[in-house]
């Protein structure tokens, strides 16, 4: 097993460990530990909430969640030699839940998808499901079962939702100048458009006195992903990936955390994924000068891995351009077609039973496919969205006997 370098006792939140993590991008977090090209090192990690979802059959916590915690990140990691303009090329060499422990916390043998309330994020759907709800899965292995959405078994493909390096001054000044710029056109949007650097629960790692005071008014909210990575949650971002960071700062300072132990393309209800705290074993290189040599300036690029299921028949949905509520035509617009891919496939399960909450909640956790199939047939834009059929115990296909509905339980739900 690789050298443990950020260590995690599942007992604890973030701030309560012995080395704190953060959960703000900010040039001037320190560094908790140094590696060398070539290294192999692993990172544990917390939720991404820092806990505050817990196994039950409530979705109250869902509501409540505070998200000025979000994402409790493990780091940052320094690497020798690493400076400005440099590529920093990170293998994911494994990850998984907290291994060998079951507890209270997310990632000890269980883990947990959120449908977030419109007034507290909300998700791709809000304005079809605007209300808190939740699924809690048992992981067995590789698969995961829930009793909130019964007759339903998957295999997972862990991942990251969360990885990426610190941003330089002069970018995270950008950052926050164009976000800020953006919320300004609607600053009263529910949900906003976006979320500004705030105090508010602001952890700073290791920093202490004004700098950790200076980094929590200045640091950037880790929701979106940016340039540096960040919170892009690509689900075969996997075991056997190797990713190429842009470096903006010295030693490049490298951070993980929201591990996901499965999760649909897109991660429509916000918090879609198979949430957990875990374990991430990286190694790392350094191509010099790799940013411009490559052209590699305001992303990472990424090699999937080779590890995940082999999924052979799918359904596939289809969505186009159209909002169908309002018989409105928009112009080539691949969000409104994913958007009503998802409408589409969620109304087909509910024929079996489900209700459209679950449909959404299996939506965003189970490996489902996402695609841009057309962007220049005017009008419209066609997107697909693919849902393996194994994953079911009862057959969903089209037949002329119909859909064998049955009663699939509920999903958790608020107390009003």
């Amino acid at each position: 097993m690789p050298e443990v370098i950020f260590s995690v006792d599942q007992s604890k939140s973030m701030r309560e460990q012995d080395v704190p993590g953060h959960n703000r991008w900010h040039p001037d977090i320190p560094v908790v530990a140094m590696v060398r090209p070539g290294d192999e090192f692993r990172l544990e990690t917390r939720d991404w909430t820092d806990a505050q979802i817990g196994n039950n059959d409530s979705a109250d916590d869902v509501r409540d969640v505070d998200l000025t915690h979000a994402h409790m990140l493990s780091g940052p990691v320094g690497v020798h030699g690493a400076e400005p303009g440099d590529l920093l090329v990170v293998d994911i060499l494994d990850i998984g839940p907290v291994p060998q422990q079951v507890g209270d916390a997310p990632g000890q043998g269980w883990g947990y998808t959120g449908i977030f309330a419109r007034s507290n994020a909300g998700g791709f759907l809000t304005d079809w499901f605007p209300d808190a709800y939740k699924a809690v899965w048992d992981m067995h292995g590789q698969q995961a079962t829930s009793r909130h959405l019964p007759g339903i078994r998957y295999t997972g493909i862990t991942h990251p939702g969360l990885i990426g390096t610190a941003p330089s001054a002069e970018l995270l000044a950008r950052w926050n100048r164009r976000e800020q710029a953006l919320i300004d056109t609607d600053p009263d949007r529910v949900p906003p458009l976006g979320l500004p650097p705030t105090a508010d629960n602001a952890l700073a790692g290791t920093a202490t006195g004004q700098d950790a005071q200076r980094i929590c008014m200045e640091g950037a909210r880790t929701v979106p992903g940016r340039e540096n990575g960040g919170n892009q949650d690509i689900k075969n971002l996997t075991r056997g990936s190797r990713v190429f960071f842009p470096v903006y700062v010295p030693h490049a300072k490298l951070s993980a955390g929201d591990l996901h132990f499965s999760q649909g393309d897109g991660e429509i209800t916000f918090c879609g994924a198979i949430e957990m705290g875990g374990f991430i074993d990286l190694h790392v290189d350094l191509i010099k000068g790799g940013m411009e040599t490559y052209g590699i300036t305001t992303n990472p690029v990424f090699m999937p891995g080779n590890v995940e299921p082999r999924y052979s028949e799918f359904l596939s949905f289809v969505g186009v351009s159209v909002d169908h509520d309002t018989d409105t035509n928009h112009y080539l617009d691949a969000t409104l077609a994913y958007r009503r891919a998802c409408l589409n496939a969620i109304a087909y399960f509910t024929k079996f039973g489900y209700s459209g909450e679950q449909a959404y909640l299996l939506l965003g956790s189970a490996p489902v496919e996402g695609r841009i199939s057309g962007i220049v047939d005017i009008p419209n834009a066609c997107c697909t969205l693919y849902v393996p059929t194994r994953i079911f115990d009862f057959d969903v296909r089209p037949t002329a006997q119909g859909p064998r509905t049955a009663d699939r339980g509920r999903c958790a739900v608020t107390s009003g």
